[in-house]
């Protein structure tokens, strides 16, 4: 099975989507659990993302100091 690729504007704007309904006092205590739980998921997806392009970024940068 092939793993969907991770897309970060997305992630923001579903996170942004799950705080406003909170925010509004839309979802009820079912409801809201989940949107927690997905909501803490895309976060951390979304910090794994930014550690990564960090790491990718120093060691290019790195790269120019071998030369």
């Amino acid at each position: 099975m092939t793993e969907k690729k991770f897309h970060y504007k997305k992630a923001i704007q579903d996170i942004e989507s799950i705080v406003s309904r909170i925010e509004d006092e839309e979802p009820d205590v079912d409801q809201l659990s989940e949107l927690v739980k997905k909501a803490s998921g895309l976060i951390k997806k979304c910090k794994e993302k930014l550690y990564e392009t960090r790491d990718d970024l120093e060691n290019t940068l790195k790269s120019f100091d071998e030369d």
